[in-house]
């Protein structure tokens, strides 16, 4: 079995702050160096680093930050595109070569810089001008291709999740966030050492914040931010005992024009109803985790016990990624992710969903 025994990540920042100068790797190989320093595990011991990443240039950024974090030239880094849910995509690959007997020592998890992402241009092939565009489709058919905010909306509609009702869970996740001592997970980093978006939402606040598309506003839609966010999956032999247990994954594909459910059937796989002592739902808007939330059977309590993405901001293919951190640091508790309101031990599930139509969950365990 693969055990996940250590878990870092950055402080979450809004893109255009203070990470706007950094690159991909300036953002992951710290976060690589902290879980291996954390674990005691020698960087000549990593067999691999996956690293999810969903708006860069290519380049192979998970080879660059394993350059970069001083491992052996051997370790070749794959980097991996399932947009949202990548970063979890990412532990389930480091799993997999673990169980199979093909790693040992696995650094999985996202890193996204939604600053220094680049302008894309498509090439006319009759020779006219290239024309810019900001994101690449996530199937094969426009009518089926929702942007992600109307999506969102049509998903609120159908539910009948009322603006007051996201706002409601908006506020209440920064007001987790401003009461979690979060700073066990979180690598310094440029001097920023907490999510640097996190604040009381008021009631004016949230009155004023703008509409993005019907019921979904500023407030109860996750910000575009900078992270990166790793954790450590090894063998038995390597964990010897600690850690947590990684018991199942799935990622599955459901309709593409309602993302928003796609992880409802991928924590049905692999969640069998058991009690947890926490799970970690992606907020990439308030509307969203609470359809999965109710979908899925889950207790509103366990849920996103430090806050959940609205109150930190979506660095994309990091997100999934910070789900499990926050999973490691609040099943251990104690100073290594004690205070943010998880539960010590038990039963931990994380999901996100991802444009496309595409839901991702890990189920762990802690002793």
């Amino acid at each position: 079995m693969a055990r996940l025994i250590a878990a870092r990540r950055t402080a979450v920042v809004p893109r255009g702050g203070a990470f706007a100068r950094l690159s991909l790797e300036d953002l992951a190989a710290p976060v690589l160096a902290a879980c291996l320093a954390d674990a005691g595990i020698a960087g000549g011991q990593v067999d691999e680093v996956i690293l999810s990443n969903a708006l860069g240039a290519g380049g192979n950024p998970a080879r660059r930050a394993a350059l970069a974090a001083g491992l052996p030239d051997r370790v070749a880094g794959l980097t991996i595109d399932r947009q949202c849910a990548g970063g979890l995509d990412a532990l389930l690959l480091a799993r997999a070569l673990v169980a199979s007997g093909a790693a040992e020592v696995v650094l999985a998890g996202g890193v996204e810089s939604y600053s220094r992402r680049p302008l894309r241009l498509a090439t006319d092939p009759d020779g006219g001008p290239p024309v810019a565009y900001d994101q690449a489709p996530f199937t094969p058919w426009p009518d089926r291709d929702p942007d992600m905010a109307e999506a969102a909306e049509a998903l609120a509609q159908t539910l009948g999740i009322e603006r007051d009702r996201q706002e409601t869970w908006a506020a209440a996740s920064h007001a987790k966030a401003l009461r979690a001592d979060l700073s066990a997970e979180i690598v310094p980093l440029h001097d920023v050492t907490r999510d640097s978006f996190t604040r009381e939402l008021s009631p004016r606040l949230l009155a004023r914040a703008p509409v993005v598309c019907g019921s979904i506003t500023a407030a109860t839609a996750a910000v575009a931010a900078d992270a990166a966010a790793v954790c450590l999956v090894v063998s038995d032999r390597i964990a010897q005992g600690r850690g947590l247990a990684i018991l199942a994954g799935a990622t599955i594909g459901g309709t593409p024009e309602e993302p928003g459910l796609a992880p409802v059937a991928a924590i049905r796989r692999i969640w069998d109803g058991r009690p947890l002592a926490q799970a970690e739902i992606m907020e990439a808007y308030a509307v969203q985790a609470l359809a999965v939330i109710e979908a899925a059977g889950l207790d509103p309590l366990t849920v996103n016990p430090g806050g959940g993405g609205l109150a930190r901001g979506h660095p994309i293919g990091a997100s999934g990624a910070i789900l499990a951190v926050r999973l490691f640091h609040g099943l251990h508790g104690g100073k290594r992710g004690g205070q943010s309101g998880g539960q010590s031990g038990g039963l931990g599930l994380a999901a996100i969903a991802a444009a496309g139509g595409i839901g991702t969950a890990l189920l762990v365990e802690a002793p």
